[in-house]
């Protein structure tokens, strides 16, 4: 299920939320939205990088998509998120799509292999956003939400995932148009 409606101006919520600017190496694991993905990679410009991780082929096939349609180029790579192929330091924001429960759905042990990869490939001062479910609004919200793992948020969710691995300063940016979006910086 795609969420690309939400949109800030012309920009996807998402992509304004995220912060990714022109110049920067940025990461993205994972695939809700093939526009968002797009858009965010676009965002880099020319003078940035932008690579995308997915698990698997059908992942990489929609993620491709998004990338054609907003005519951004990119690094795509199937690989395990919990070992990423990258050199330490590489990227200066790293932005993981969990709208649909991908880090929710992962166990405990393997959640924090995946925060602390990204945290490897950050740079100092470097940022990790992820994007999952927020509070419904519209029809989502009249039909029933997407169901949350209970154990996983009474254990803090994302964001006491995120500072077990490290990250600081990790808070809520915001909770909007059925969205979540947190951040944690890498000191």
């Amino acid at each position: 299920m795609f969420l690309r409606r939400s949109t800030v101006g012309r920009e996807p919520l998402a992509v304004t939320m995220s912060g990714v600017r022109m110049g920067e190496r940025a990461l993205q694991i994972g695939v809700d939205d093939p526009v968002i993905v797009g858009a965010l990679a676009a965002k880099t410009g020319l003078t940035g990088q932008a690579t995308i991780v997915v698990t698997d082929q059908a992942s990489a096939e929609r993620a491709r998509a998004g990338a054609a349609d907003s005519g951004a180029l990119v690094d795509l790579q199937i690989a395990p998120i919990e070992t990423l192929p990258f050199d330490d330091g590489s990227y200066d924001v790293l932005v993981i799509h969990s709208v649909s429960g991908l880090l929710a759905s992962a166990g405990a042990e393997a959640r924090q292999r995946v925060f602390r990869e990204c945290r490897r490939v950050l740079r100092p001062g470097g940022r990790t956003i992820v994007l999952e479910s927020g509070t419904p609004t519209g029809l989502r919200a009249l039909l029933g939400a997407r169901k949350r793992d209970a154990q996983y948020e009474a254990a803090g969710g994302t964001v006491a995932a995120l500072e077990r691995a490290g990250f600081k300063a990790v808070r809520t940016l915001g909770d909007r148009e059925g969205y979540r979006f947190i951040e944690g910086l890498k000191a």
